[in-house]
């Protein structure tokens, strides 16, 4: 699991929370956040911000990833993921979606630490091998 201390993950919990008021998503009503830690300690976050046609809808931790990417870092060691409908307090962990799932790992590997969290003192943890077993990636091209 991650090397992060209980503290430096309620802060990434936290940004995850900050990046989910910014959230368009007039379609599902259910907002996301996500704070992705790179390798050297910074923090990249992303929302998910929704579109009628519904395929160029980017979720939080895509949103997060490719800004990171967009600014040169492509090595990562966490992400917090937060998710409600809106207006309403989180009773289920949100777990990244397949496709998010496959988008950090192209960057990742199968040992980013994804921390799925309903508050910043109750969360769950796993490896995104554990939530994409069998993964396919640049190994199998």
């Amino acid at each position: 699991m991650s090397a992060l201390t209980r503290e430096e993950k309620q802060t990434l919990i936290r940004a995850a929370f900050e990046a989910r008021k910014q959230a368009v998503a007039p379609y599902s009503c259910f907002a996301v956040g996500a704070a992705l830690r790179s390798a050297d300690g910074r923090v990249f976050t992303g929302c998910n911000i929704e579109n009628a046609a519904l395929t160029p809808t980017s979720c939080a931790e895509r949103t997060a990833l490719f800004k990171a990417v967009s600014e040169g870092v492509t090595r990562f060691t966490d992400i917090a993921v937060v998710g409600a409908r809106m207006g309403e307090v989180n009773e289920l962990v949100t777990a990244p979606c397949g496709v998010c799932r496959q988008a950090l790992y192209e960057f990742c590997g199968d040992g980013l630490n994804v921390i799925m969290a309903r508050t910043e003192d109750d969360y769950i943890e796993r490896t995104l091998g554990e939530l994409l077993p069998f993964a396919f990636g640049p190994q199998n091209i």
